[in-house]
């Protein structure tokens, strides 16, 4: 693709991804595009994923009138697509990707990565390559934002890489209780409590692939993990000074209580008007 000239306004921020499509509400805010899976050069998305998932987080609502707006719609968005059309990938994919932004983090800006994908394990070691990749991304300063993932109700069902005790682990709120309980909770092998908070991840609408620059719904921890890294977004837009320690820190003392487990709801949940005021 054709890459954008970076401007030194706005926050980067990095989706790991089954890619995005060029909708509307995006506008010229897609900085980069790398494709781990077919190589191609210009943005695309065979699977919807990843496109939904960019909407959350960064969408204007342009298409919708506003109706659909993402949290942070004045966001640099760098897709990498690590995820086929069926929403598979493998670890060396993602690996490569976690390369990829060690080696473009200042020419992008890059203060912010969005996991929305995960990967069961059932040994330690299965995990260990993965979650030592975010890690590293982490300790380079870098606000790491990784899904739950869908596999609750049961404990210890957090996905890899966010059963990380480091990065930012995201559940679904709205998926907590009940038949629809399928965020992924605590503890991890480590006896971590997981997640760290909860967002809205039911049936939300957000942009979707195709002409006509269309939105659709999807559910899971997938969609709720934007929500966070769109919030983290506007708090670095506020104050670029802040860390990604400050930013967990942040969320920790503005989540409201749900009066569930540490291990069901983290913290509690995502409340954007204190976060903001913090």
């Amino acid at each position: 693709m054709k890459q954008s000239v970076y401007t030194g306004k706005g926050i980067g921020v990095v989706l790991l991804d089954t890619g995005i499509y060029p909708h509307m509400d995006f506008g010229d805010r897609i900085y980069a595009f790398a494709d781990f899976i077919s190589y191609r050069t210009f943005p695309y998305d065979d699977n919807g994923h990843g496109t939904c998932v960019a909407g959350i987080l960064g969408g204007s609502g342009e298409a919708s009138m506003g109706k659909y707006k993402g949290m942070a719609p004045g966001c640099f968005l760098i897709s990498l697509k690590v995820l086929d059309r069926f929403g598979n990938g493998n670890k060396e994919d993602i690996l490569a990707a976690f390369r990829w932004i060690e080696n473009h983090r200042e020419e992008y800006k890059i203060r912010i990565v969005n996991i929305s994908v995960g990967t069961t394990y059932k040994t330690r070691s299965d995990k260990d390559v993965l979650v030592r990749g975010v890690e590293a991304l982490w300790d380079q300063g870098l606000v790491v934002v990784a899904a739950a993932g869908n596999r609750g109700p049961e404990p210890g069902s957090i996905t890899a890489p966010g059963c990380s005790k480091k990065v930012i682990t995201v559940g679904s709120s709205d998926m907590l209780l009940g038949k629809t309980a399928i965020s992924g909770r605590g503890p991890t092998f480590e006896c971590v409590c997981k997640p760290d908070l909860v967002a809205p991840g039911r049936r939300i609408m957000a942009c979707a692939p195709g002409v006509g620059n269309t939105y659709a719904m999807k559910s899971g921890t997938s969609m709720s993990t934007p929500v966070i890294s769109g919030a983290a977004a506007l708090a670095l837009e506020k104050d670029p000074m802040l860390t990604n320690v400050d930013i967990k820190m942040m969320l920790r003392d503005s989540a409201d209580d749900l009066g569930l487990s540490r291990n069901q709801q983290g913290w509690g949940k995502f409340n954007c008007k204190k976060f903001l005021s913090l």
